[in-house]
């Protein structure tokens, strides 16, 4: 079939970004306007707006399967794309597309389904002969399952969420007098997060590489792999920068792994873009963790190193086109790197920093890439994820890609919130991400300073001062008798022009 229409059944940068790529296959667009962010800046990009503004129900939009379902019918949508997220990894809402005879650009509801329960999912790597972490066969059953195969596996375990990701439902275990507790929070973040406390323990490998596989595969049997992505630098689970390709995957491994990620797509048969994601040891061993049936936020750096627009390949897929690329076809062309700009106080732990987007600057250049759901105006509120904008840049090598992501990120700005920029430049500036030695401990272990300030700012602070005092006094002659009589100045009235920058 041909999609005509599409509803994007997302929102922020993700739904901006999935509506410049369908606009340009000439379908017209749909987007869901809530009275959590009625002046959303995805709004003013769709074609048209399906208008929930005043309605406020127990379940948020986004999540509301029936409601997206009944929306799409009501203005007859051929195709809905979940962009990434809830919807995206649910194979109840696929399923329910599949039953209105509405396109669902994804995988079948089966696929996500057996790769979304880790544990079918590892029974399946085990079958076709992909590397496995030790640990529980299936689902454990309680908590003394749970220290018997520790035991026999050796100390530190990690729990996880069987039905989970997005690092949710996870708890490392050092020592067996924390098995019990652990298990407990993971259980009960799994109740929370996916409705499922099923949880499956493994060994834990001790900072690690994060290795990811994009793969594509067509309705007609057809697949390839565009590389790997590393998304090592990380906290709490949840990547930070990410950078296509590895400095560690050479030719071989690159091959190797690759090949791994596809046996994985063809045994559930799967069709659209998806994500396979490995953990590497420091002996360059790999072991399958997880498969995402969805584009990832990631996805841009893998598009400006291959030029393969990954949404155009989901929509064609889906539409039951075959594959027009080839394993062949596919040449890594430099590096790209991609920093998630989250409305975040680094300082403070990355707590949110929720407010008014006051003004907004974006770096320009002919291999700069903004991906952002913000603008001028625009509120940051608690409802949503804290990612407001990805910036992407693409250089030849990795030492010029770095050097220009630092020059994009000092460029880059956002007044009225608190934002990851400083942190990312931090990073950029560090001298073992640089050399490429890091893994997914080192923001614990190797960041002395979460935020970055440059040598300057305090002498500029000291110009603009005396400036503005300059200026107070050509322009008020009693700031000027004051000052010659020894009298007090406010430092507020002094430094106002700094205080507004």
């Amino acid at each position: 079939m041909k999609i005509k229409s599409l509803l994007i059944a997302n929102r922020g940068e993700i739904a901006v970004r999935i509506n410049d790529t369908a606009k340009k296959l000439g379908i017209k667009t749909f987007g869901i306007k809530t009275a959590r962010e009625p002046n959303a800046l995805y709004l003013k990009h769709v074609n048209h707006i399906i208008d929930y503004s005043d309605n406020i129900g127990e379940i948020p939009e986004f999540l509301d399967i029936e409601k997206i379902i009944g929306a799409a019918k009501k203005n007859k949508v051929d195709a809905i794309h979940p962009g990434y997220g809830f919807l995206a990894e649910s194979p109840y809402f696929a399923k329910r597309c599949e039953e209105e005879k509405i396109c669902f650009i994804g995988p079948s509801a089966s696929a996500i389904y057996k790769m979304g329960n880790k544990t079918i999912a590892k029974q399946l790597a085990t079958k076709h002969s992909v590397p496995l972490l030790k640990g529980s066969v299936g689902n454990i059953r309680d908590v003394k399952q749970a220290k018997e195969i520790a035991n026999k596996i050796g100390y530190p375990v990690i729990l996880k969420a069987a039905a989970g990701g997005g690092g949710r439902g996870m708890r490392i275990v050092e020592k067996e007098s924390r098995i019990e507790k652990m298990y407990r929070m993971a259980t009960d973040e799994a109740e929370k997060a996916f409705n499922d406390p099923s949880l499956f323990i493994e060994k834990y490998v001790s900072n690690p590489r994060h290795i990811e596989f994009q793969v594509l595969g067509d309705k007609h049997g057809n697949y390839i792999h565009l590389g790997e992505r590393e998304c090592s630098i990380q906290r709490k689970h949840q990547k930070l920068i990410e950078e296509a390709p590895s400095v560690i995957v050479d030719s071989k491994l690159r091959k190797e792994m690759g090949e791994a990620a596809i046996r994985i797509a063809k045994s559930v048969d799967y069709y659209s873009t998806g994500t396979v994601e490995f953990l590497v040891d420091d002996k360059r061993n790999y072991y399958f963790m997880e498969m995402n049936t969805r584009i990832q936020v990631e996805h841009p750096v893998t598009e400006m190193t291959t030029g393969v627009d990954l949404i155009e390949q989901q929509i064609k897929i889906a539409e039951g086109e075959k594959l027009a690329i080839k394993q062949s076809d596919i040449k890594l062309k430099g590096w790209a790197i991609e920093c998630r700009i989250n409305a975040e106080d680094v300082q403070a732990g990355f707590s949110p920093n929720l407010g008014t987007i006051e003004g907004v600057f974006y770096p320009k250049g002919k291999n700069i890439r903004v991906d952002s759901g913000i603008n001028n105006s625009s509120i940051i509120t608690p409802y949503y994820d804290s990612m407001i904008a990805k910036l992407i840049v693409h250089a030849e090598t990795r030492e010029k890609a770095i050097s220009a992501a630092i020059s994009a990120l000092k460029k880059f700005w956002i007044k009225g919130i608190k934002t990851t920029i400083p942190f990312h430049i931090a990073v950029m500036y560090h001298k073992k991400f640089k050399k490429g030695d890091f893994n997914t401990s080192f923001i614990d272990k190797e960041m002395d300073k979460l935020y970055y300030q440059d040598p300057d700012d305090e002498m500029l602070a000291a110009y603009v001062a005396a400036f503005d005092f300059a200026a107070e006094l050509e322009t008020d002659r009693s700031t000027y008798v004051n000052f010659q009589q020894g009298k007090n100045i406010s430092p507020w009235v002094l430094n106002k022009r700094l205080r507004s920058l």
